[in-house]
């Protein structure tokens, strides 16, 4: 591991520390992606005692000028060219059933190895003169590495009660590592999966958004389902799990189909909120599902129905509650629109339409339809695929010819005021409203002059005059 530490600041550190008297050592994340070969830039030292007064002579020696010291946990932090650098006493802990936060006693090395989450968390290199660079690994997490395996260092049935969060964290690096969850592992977090009601929503919000981030977040969320963890804070997405048939005629499974939306999405963007409402597209399913003789299953009005629940799911989960949750809303609100045009002659008026609704998220709401493509049946997926080209090469006709993207409307409610002489009242918004429908249908362009003309023909309709 030498090779890995060939720099001023891990020298200084040993050096340092050896002027302290004290053991240190780079432990956790940075040694697991040293050895995976990813990039990381948080480093955590463990030492075996002094660690804010390390970070303090460390941080002196390399001509760091701010140090961020928390008295209350023992750490201390600078950041050291793009570095974030983080000191810690060993620590030894223990926990109380109605609490993840541990009772905290200074301790050895090993204690702190002991208390870590996964064999691959654990694994430490030492920064001894004597020792420098080796790899120091009583869990056997470099084989563990190797086999792509999450294991716990103690017992799971423990490690998972005492720290619910953890459970969060196993599908979380399962996911990003393409790792397995050991067999016992596995078996704790589903019998443990009830003590992650101890734990703060944020938190596992926070390890929800890591698992919505990866390459193919479904592998998480299967994960989660299969464990249990997904029941203790996301029922709606329990509910739509499952097949109901009647009449020798099913629905899909709208949990896997979701999921296979959300990885759709995931191949085009890392865009957060566009995989959220992908996520949430269909989450009103259960709420609106029917069957009707002769139709078979019907789902009428989820959308509206979604968007409606997309603010009590934001705050539930707090989840922001500002643009973003409005922008979820909205694509929730118009997944349908863009396959509902495919299935009928495309006219410029629908066309317009779905521009000013959609504004600058049209191309954001077209990567969520294309995602939502989704079925056994290949000749259907390609006509839709087929007729949703040619929805996109439209769009682009329209908006380039009509500049409907965030329309607004070519005469203002001041102006209708002024041209009348009339103070705020329902006939400007009629009018205002007649403009705007006339520019989408296509009876007047979305230009100022046409519009002037329009608007006086409407006032005249309603018995006014210019003044």
């Amino acid at each position: 591991m030498r090779q890995h530490i060939d720099d001023k600041l891990y020298f200084t550190i040993s050096e340092q520390a050896a002027l302290l008297g004290v053991e240190v050592y780079a432990i956790g994340g940075f040694v697991r992606d040293i050895l995976l070969k990813r990039p990381c830039t948080d480093i955590d030292f463990v030492t075996n005692g002094k660690g804010i007064e390390l970070a303090e002579a460390c941080a002196k020696a390399l001509k760091v000028g701010r140090v961020d010291v928390f008295k209350n946990f023992g750490t201390a932090h600078f950041k050291y060219k793009d570095l974030d650098v983080e000191f810690v006493g060993a620590r030894k802990e223990s926990y109380r059933a109605e609490s993840r936060k541990p009772d905290v006693k200074a301790g050895t090395l090993q204690d702190d190895q002991n208390r870590r989450d996964f064999t691959i968390n654990a694994m430490a290199i030492s920064l001894q003169k004597d020792s420098f660079g080796e790899l120091i690994d009583p869990f056997n997490g470099l084989q563990d590495l190797e086999d792509k395996i999450l294991r716990t260092p103690l017992d799971p049935d423990i490690t998972y009660s005492d720290d619910p969060l953890r459970m969060m964290r196993a599908v979380r690096f399962a996911n990003q590592l393409g790792f397995f969850i050991e067999k016992e592992s596995h078996e704790a977090i589903r019998l443990n999966a009830h003590r992650l009601d101890i734990v703060s929503q944020e938190r596992i919000t926070t390890e929800m958004n890591k698992i919505m981030l990866c390459a193919k977040p479904s592998i998480g969320f299967k994960l989660m389902f299969n464990t249990g963890l997904l029941h203790r804070f996301f029922m709606e997405m329990i509910k739509l799990h499952g097949v109901e048939k009647r009449n020798g005629l099913a629905h899909k499974d709208n949990f896997f189909h979701t999921l296979q939306v959300l990885d759709n999405v995931a191949e085009m963007s890392d865009n957060l909120w566009l995989r959220w409402s992908a996520l949430l597209h269909d989450i009103a399913k259960p709420n609106t599902k029917r069957f009707e003789e002769g139709n078979g299953w019907t789902f009428h009005g989820h959308e509206d129905v979604g968007a409606r629940m997309v603010p009590k799911i934001f705050t539930r989960l707090k989840l922001p509650l500002d643009h973003q949750m409005k922008y979820v809303q909205k694509l929730v609100q118009l997944h349908l629109r863009p396959i509902s045009l495919t299935k009928e002659e495309i006219t410029d008026s629908a066309i317009r339409r779905l521009l000013f609704e959609a504004g600058d998220d049209i191309d954001d709401l077209m990567m969520l339809c294309k995602a939502d493509i989704t079925s056994k049946n290949e000749a259907k997926v390609q006509r839709y695929l087929s007729n949703y080209e040619v929805l996109k090469t439209k769009l682009v006709e329209v908006e380039t010819k009509d500049h409907l993207r965030n329309f607004q409307p070519p005469v203002s409610g001041e102006l209708i005021m002024k041209t009348f002489g009339i103070a705020p009242c329902q006939n400007v918004g009629i009018i205002k409203n007649a403009i705007k429908d006339a520019v989408l249908d296509g009876a007047i362009r979305n230009d100022y002059d046409e519009a002037f003309a329009f608007m006086l023909s409407e006032g005249k309709k309603l018995g006014l005059e210019p003044v």
